[in-house]
């Protein structure tokens, strides 16, 4: 690839930021509050509009329901239109009611399946209202005990709900299934991994997908295999990009270990899937609990963005000839150079060229836009992630 087209491909990269990323967050210890923070939807919007500003390739904000409910979905499209950014993915929520104690759509009472039903088709109804192309579902849903319920029961009652939905979709509109090994069910998880999710996403139709989460599998799995292997399938839908040390998530991509990062930006780049019309959507699923919050998405689409930028010049002419020869260590030199290159220079000029601040992060930090909001925002009820 020529230099011409690496800069070409980053600058056209996009990167879909959460709107929860914005809101107070933590564990299940302490939320901790910071000053500014949005105590609406629009106030969300708002903020991603900011990263977006300084980044160049943000210009999406998926919204959680109900954490995002308005009364007027599409004025919100519109308030989100005039800052220079749309609605992308509406992120479905059947895990925070005390009726899901025992699972959503899983649930053996067919009175609360109706319920979680009923929620996921109303974020159809709020795709169609914001033009959202995306649907993403992910379920808590699991058992603690064994013996507890019916584990092929449970399969059935998941797949009849994934169907009703998968049915309600516009023509455009794509459902995107997520998993996760565990938590908060320890025994059993309805969707543990992708191949579950990959079997349901089989039966019901090319536009049904698989989100692979980088944070939700076990320590030690190779998941570049994953994404090749979907990618093959044309079962990849979207990546919620984040990191995480032990189990879970929301630590900003590329903490953890940036090499993973490259490794999965690598097949992305083999399979010609970081354009748009790939449709892979590229997406963080980040909390930030101690960091401030919209640094930490302007870090985090840079991350993403050096990460990129390695796997465009790894060497493909060379890896394949290496390869082929079975130079285990020619080709494994080949991955290393790129990903040892400092791509920070080329990204600084990329961002240059499109009239952009070379360092986002000075210059979001010497707008004043952080002392302003905080200064603003005083009263009403701060956003946060309802835990």
């Amino acid at each position: 690839m020529t230099e011409t087209d690496v800069r070409a491909a980053l600058r056209a990269q996009r990167i879909e930021v959460p709107s929860w990323a914005y809101g107070n967050s933590g564990t299940r210890f302490k939320v901790f509050g910071q000053p500014g923070v949005p105590r609406n939807p629009e106030e969300k919007i708002a903020d991603a509009a900011q990263v977006h500003a300084y980044t160049g390739i943000a210009p999406v904000v998926s919204l959680h329901i109900p954490w995002d409910r308005v009364d007027d979905f599409g004025k919100l499209a519109s308030y989100a239109a005039e800052r220079g950014v749309r609605i992308g993915t509406i992120n479905t929520n059947v895990f925070q009611d005390d009726d899901y104690k025992l699972g959503s759509v899983t649930n053996p009472d067919p009175r609360i399946r109706r319920k979680a039903l009923g929620h996921l088709l109303e974020c159809v109804d709020i795709m169609d209202a914001t033009g959202s192309r995306d649907l993403k579902l992910w379920f808590s849903d699991g058992t603690n005990y064994p013996g507890q319920d019916d584990i092929r029961a449970r399969q059935d009652r998941l797949a009849e709900a994934l169907h009703a939905t998968y049915q309600r979709l516009g023509p455009e509109q794509r459902m995107l299934l997520e998993y996760k090994l565990f938590e908060p069910a320890f025994y059993l998880t309805d969707v543990p991994d992708w191949g579950t999710a990959y079997a349901h996403c089989l039966k019901l139709g090319e536009r049904a997908q698989v989100v692979i989460d980088t944070g939700h599998h076990a320590p030690g799995t190779n998941i570049e295999f994953i994404v090749a292997f979907l990618l093959r399938e044309g079962k990849l839908g979207a990546f919620d990009f984040n990191s995480r040390f032990y189990a879970d998530d929301d630590l900003m991509v590329g903490a953890a270990d940036p090499f993973q990062l490259f490794r999965i930006m690598h097949e992305i780049v083999r399979a010609d899937a970081l354009r748009v019309e790939s449709g892979v959507n590229f997406m963080l699923d980040q909390c930030h609990n101690i960091e401030p919050k919209i640094p930490a998405q302007i870090r985090s689409v840079m991350n993403v963005q050096e990460a990129t930028a390695k796997a465009l010049l790894v060497d493909a002419e060379a890896l394949a000839a290496a390869q082929a020869a079975g130079d285990v260590l020619g080709a494994n030199g080949v991955l290393m150079d790129a990903y040892n290159t400092d791509v920070r220079p080329l990204l600084a000029q990329v961002r240059a060229e499109s009239g952009l601040d070379p360092d986002p992060m000075a210059a979001y930090a010497r707008s004043g836009y952080a002392e302003r909001i905080a200064a603003e925002r005083v009263g009403g009820q701060q956003a946060g992630w309802g835990a």
